[in-house]
């Protein structure tokens, strides 16, 4: 049976430990397995204090990491690289406490940073890329985490941004330490056959978000969902599904996702209509206390509070 999870963006940024006790209780009860953790910046939440939590609510953690503006480890000077190296690091022992075996995000550039690269430029950036990944994913192997990294569409970045990119781009690194995270909503807009190229990187996903083609709850979009499971199946992807999508109620995330309009009934509907319709998808059966209808009790809770701000992805 997959695991199924969703992102706490849905309700809030940036994570707190007063957020993810508010959430966390509401995402187990609905059924989910998994509940995906963002790291903006290292202590905004206690990991220690997420584990503790979590167990208890008997669900596990995945973190994905932010790559905000000054994030670099491509076309940088060396000590933005080594800076972001120490943020990677930092959130890569921030999993490993909170249970997480897996960080994933777009570990190469800053969200939103794009630039034209010649053939030339863009075949040294890979080397780049390799020298300046390959010292945090020795460290994320020792804590017995994997990074997976994850290509953007090309409004957020002209690094990554196609499987075939992201393979090239990892080559030269462990593949059981270093993959691909995929998130069907890129995937979308920039891969000619989505299910094609989940199946071009087989023994290489080390991690899958999924969310409508609107960044909404999986299912209510034009996506061929069967295929893209049927697909993560062949590669031998068994790993969680995680929905990720983002709240329009906070002007930093919403400007950093381009969200500028509510995506579902409510931010708890995005998550339990996602839930179902992968349930119903994956043929898992329902918890006894999964809400029967997207309005939820929780539903006037998803106001949020003020925000440093966020580059998501």
């Amino acid at each position: 049976m997959r695991a199924l999870g969703v992102n706490t963006w849905v309700w809030t940024s940036p994570l707190t430990d007063t957020e993810l006790e508010r959430i966390a209780p509401r995402v187990a009860g609905w059924g989910f397995d998994v509940i995906e953790l963002p790291v903006e910046d290292v202590g905004d939440w206690d990991p220690r204090r997420a584990r503790t939590l979590l167990d208890g609510l008997g669900l596990d953690a995945c973190v994905v990491l932010v790559m905000g503006p000054g994030r670099e480890l491509v076309a940088t000077d060396p000590a933005t690289r080594s800076a972001t190296q120490d943020y990677l690091r930092r959130v890569v022992d921030a999993a490993a406490t909170a249970g997480s075996t897996v960080v994933a995000g777009p570990a190469y550039a800053s969200v939103g940073r794009t630039w034209r690269m010649s053939p030339s430029e863009r075949s040294g950036l890979r080397a780049e890329l390799t020298e300046a990944l390959a010292p945090v994913v020795d460290h994320a192997s020792a804590a017995g985490v994997r990074i997976a990294v994850e290509p953007l569409n090309r409004y957020e970045t002209s690094v990554l941004n196609t499987v075939d990119q992201a393979l090239e781009a990892l080559a030269d690194l462990p593949a059981q330490h270093c993959g691909l995270a995929l998130d069907v909503y890129h995937m979308n807009l920039e891969e000619q056959d989505v299910a094609a190229a989940i199946e071009r990187a087989a023994g290489r996903i080390h991690h899958v978000q999924v969310c409508a083609n609107d960044r909404g709850a999986p299912g209510a979009d034009h996506l061929d969902w069967s295929r893209i499971v049927t697909s993560l199946d062949k590669s031998g992807y068994s790993g969680p599904l995680v929905i990720e999508s983002f709240t329009a109620d906070n002007a930093s995330i919403a400007t950093a996702a381009s969200v500028w309009r509510p995506l579902a009934a409510s931010q708890d509907a995005i998550a339990v209509d996602g839930l179902s319709f992968l349930r119903s998808l994956l043929r898992t059966p329902p918890a006894s206390d999964t809400p029967e209808t997207s309005e939820s009790p929780e539903t006037s809770r998803t106001s949020l509070p003020p925000t440093k701000g966020a580059a998501v992805d």
